[in-house]
């Protein structure tokens, strides 16, 4: 049996394991990251993509916790972009510089008086008919439109540099064939053909985490799961949009952003209101429900000979009281375990914010890097997933 030992394993490769290596790799520490399935799969690339700071969760008329957590968060994003961040995302496409927010009647007054206040200067702007994005311009009326200062990105783009950055640390195991064990009280991982240790394991798996915390015979930090059922729209027009619909609640009623297919179409790609409450629907409902939707809120826009599908997403993150939405990303230790630590960055654009509190537990711990890299031969390198509405509409496979 062979044994590899490194600073840091990261079990887990969607956006908060990936940046979390990219952060440690930068320090120094000899980290590999371990996929099992596909770099991205499952909640990153079900993600719309949207770096955003915090505006939509100030829909009450006041700035929240939540909203207020994350107002550095595009900046921040945008820094990494220009190569002058904490890690380098040079050269990953922006689908959109900002994000649009139309209010519908009911509710003008109360956002309008508010984005128009101190608190959110500079990070909402009024847009002019003149400005207006082609799929609004094509309606031929006026909106209520506000330009964000929060952005879209092409979050496979985003995945594919993470890894590259990380030139040849992703691995794939197979969790049929090797376990995640513990023993006096410290984890590491074993199969028949090879071992592996660190000072530190960092469970990074989202969903997963809690299945990796039960092979290792405890249930804490204790995560939730908020579910929403998306819903996917492959059509021909050249209309791509980015932007939040407001109803009379605290979550957009639609929230649409655009993505390109493999063959060129355009995917709107539909969450907000629609897929929390969509949850209670079938695939079929769901679809019909957000044909209804979108009639209602662009009936200039003929869809007609559209491809529709729906994707269930579940969000993992820490255990709050009443199963609330949590505000900042989570690290934490394992109890019990010492040297296993717990991450979920409960949003995408809060994962540079995870690897920060990540990388300060290990100052914290005395854990500090040996500026070398140990090679792991004995397992192959992961992959990087597909875009879900690229399975969906059969343009590429698992």
């Amino acid at each position: 049996m062979t044994h590899y030992h490194y600073d840091t394993l990261i079990l887990g490769g969607g956006i908060a394991g990936l940046w979390l290596a990219n952060r440690l790799t930068a320090a120094g520490y000899d980290c590999l990251l371990l996929e099992q399935n596909a770099l991205g799969c499952d909640q990153t690339l079900a993600s719309q993509g949207m770096i955003h700071g915090g505006v939509k969760y100030a829909l009450t008329g006041a700035l929240t916790g939540a909203s207020e957590t994350i107002a550095d968060m595009p900046a921040h994003w945008r820094r990494c972009l220009a190569g002058q961040g904490d890690v380098d995302l040079s050269g990953v496409p922006v689908l959109s510089d900002h994000f649009y927010m139309w209010a519908s009647r009911s509710v003008t007054a109360r956002v309008t008086t508010f984005f128009a206040s101190k608190a959110l200067r500079g990070r909402v702007d009024k847009v002019k008919p003149e400005d207006y994005p082609a799929l609004l311009k094509a309606a031929d009326q006026r909106f209520d439109l506000y330009k964000l200062v929060d952005m879209v990105l092409d979050v496979p783009a985003v995945i594919a540099k993470l890894a590259a950055n990380l030139d040849g640390r992703c691995k794939h195991i197979d969790w049929r064939t090797a376990r995640l064990t513990q023993q006096d009280g410290n984890a590491f991982i074993e199969s028949a053909d090879f071992s592996l240790s660190a000072k530190r394991l960092i469970l990074t798996a989202g969903k997963g985490n809690a299945g990796l915390l039960n092979q290792l015979g405890i249930a804490q930090p204790a995560m939730q799961t908020r579910p929403l059922h998306q819903v996917m729209v492959k059509h021909q027009h050249p209309f791509p949009f980015q932007g939040h619909c407001l109803g009379a609640d605290k979550t957009p009623r639609l929230t649409l952003s655009s993505h390109r297919a493999l063959d060129g179409d355009w995917v709107w790609y539909l969450g907000g209101e629609l897929s929390e409450a969509g949850v209670a629907r079938s695939a079929s409902e769901q679809i019909a429900a957000a044909q209804s939707e979108l009639k209602q809120l662009m009936p200039w826009v003929d869809l007609s000979d559209a491809q529709w599908q729906t994707l269930p997403v579940d969000r993992a993150e820490p255990l709050q009281p009443n199963r609330l939405r949590p505000d900042n990303a989570f690290a934490g230790r394992a109890p019990g375990i010492g040297n296993v630590y717990v991450g979920w960055p409960t949003k995408l654009t809060l994962a540079p914010n995870l690897a920060t509190e990540m990388l300060a537990l290990l100052t914290q711990d005395g854990v500090v890097p040996s500026h070398t890299h140990t090679a792991c031969p004995a397992l192959p390198q992961a992959a990087i997933a597909p875009t879900p509405w690229d399975l969906a509409f059969g343009l590429a496979q698992s």
